[in-house]
Order: structure tokens, then C-alpha cells, then sequence
């Protein structure tokens, strides 16, 4: 779906409608900061080495190399 698909469908919604859509949107941003250089997760999320990610890759393509 396109930006102008979405914002024309958010046109067609009620008031009710567009403040469900707000609230879940507000829950987003919470977990998110701004920064200089964007926004940045305050989640912590997990991170690999490019040498973990690489012995992991035939797992996900079920090669047995």
C-alpha cells in the first residue's frame, strides 16, 4: 500500500477510529528517543558479530555446508 493509499483510507475513518489508530501509534514512540542523527530504540535488543550472523546463516538455509 502506497503513502497516498493509506492517507486517503485515514480520511474515510471516524474520530474513534483515528484515535485508536493515535494511541497505537503513541505506544510506538515510546520506545523510540530522538537523537541528532534520528530516533534511536531505547529497547535493548540483542547484537551479533558478523563472524555469529555468518555460522548462523546455514541454519536459516537449512545448507549443512
Amino acid at each position: 500500500m502506497s503513502v497516498n493509499e493509506i492517507l486517503a483510507e485515514l480520511e474515510t475513518l471516524s474520530p474513534d477510529e483515528l484515535k485508536v489508530i493515535q494511541d497505537k501509534l503513541n505506544l510506538i514512540n515510546e520506545d523510540f528517543e530522538e537523537t541528532p542523527e534520528g530516533r534511536r530504540s531505547l529497547r535493548e535488543e540483542p547484537t551479533f558479530t558478523l563472524e555469529e550472523i555468518r555460522k548462523e546463516i546455514p541454519t536459516w538455509t537449512m545448507d549443512t555446508k
